[in-house]
């Protein structure tokens, strides 16, 4: 039996399922959740990944995870590998601790992104770990809900902006709807675990049109890139029209140059640079900087409706 097929291309999001050998804990206790969600931040800084939602169980582990610039493989091989290393070497052991490949569905973001942070976030509370996902320390689910929680490498204003963009009123209406889905099963999600794809009709059959213009073999699918990166230079261009000011502008510091704070947040987003790379085209600012810039943005579009409709007008003159 040839191994799961794996499709990558940029742009495209996942759910992740990896679990322990032979059923085995992969976590034994925090320290060992506390390295691997340090091991994720990096990957987030290192590959450009976004991270929409996580939880860790006891033998296995779920993760939304995009990948702007189509290198799933790469991510997921380095991650489970590192993490093998660190689990062996502290707990004496050796051989495998995964079993088998991780599991890799691609998802339709648009139609399936937010039931599927619910279902992962809801799996504490199936497997009678809690009666409540926010007494679950080790998801994402809190970050979703209260603004002290939240992480600046977690990816939250994607899935709270379908519920407004209002911080406050997002996550609680958030709140209630991952509630509802403690009574009732999300049909949506009936066939998760039965195929590769969990999309809609258009969405399965562009994936299946893209698969089968490839060359499949046994290892991978979908080596090349099916969509063109933004360059940084064309974000920088449409932001300085969008704001009439020059380039030079744009890339100044200051505290209120809000198009200097958007070029940066769009060009993390979409053009696949790194973090070291953004600072260096910014002045050389440190790369830790740009990671705040990018998170205080990322904050500020679900409290300011002004904010959203400047990257909203800037992205829809960007090809992406």
């Amino acid at each position: 039996m040839g191994r799961p097929i794996r499709i990558e291309y940029s742009g495209a999001l996942y759910h992740i399922i990896s679990r322990g050998n032979e059923k085995s804990a992969i976590f034994t206790d925090d320290p060992d959740r506390f390295v691997f969600l340090k091991m994720l931040k990096e990957y987030h800084e290192r590959f450009g990944i976004l991270i929409h939602s996580y939880v860790l169980m006891d033998n296995h582990y779920h993760l939304i995870l995009e990948t702007p610039l189509g290198n799933l493989l790469k991510v997921m091989h380095g991650l489970n590998g590192r993490y093998t290393g660190y689990y062996n070497r502290r707990h004496s052991r050796v051989g495998h601790l995964f079993q088998g490949r991780y599991k890799g569905i691609i998802v339709d973001k648009d139609e399936y992104l937010v039931s599927l942070s619910r279902y992962i976030h809801l799996n504490p509370v199936r497997a009678g770990i809690v009666d409540k996902p926010e007494d679950y320390k080790w998801s994402s689910y809190l970050g979703f809900i209260l603004t002290a929680k939240e992480e600046p490498w977690l990816e939250y204003s994607w899935v709270l902006s379908k519920f407004g963009f209002i911080g406050k009123s997002a996550k609680a209406d958030y709140q209630k709807f991952v509630n509802q889905g403690m009574d009732k099963e999300d049909e949506k999600l009936n066939d998760l675990y039965r195929t590769t794809i969990l999309g809609g009709e258009k969405f399965t059959a562009t994936i299946k049109k893209m698969v089968n213009a490839q060359q499949i073999n046994e290892e991978i699918t979908g080596r090349e890139r099916l969509m063109d990166m933004p360059k940084p230079d064309v974000i920088l261009k449409a932001v300085s029209l969008y704001f009439d000011k020059d380039e030079f502008f744009v890339k100044k510091s200051g505290r209120n140059n809000i198009a200097r704070k958007i070029a940066i947040y769009l060009i993390k987003s979409y053009s696949g640079l790194g973090n070291k790379e953004i600072g260096e085209l910014f002045g050389g600012i440190h790369y830790s900087a740009v990671s705040k810039i990018y998170s205080r943005v990322e904050e500020g579009i679900l409290k300011d409706n002004i904010l959203v409709k400047y990257i909203g007008d800037i992205m829809s003159h960007v090809k992406t």
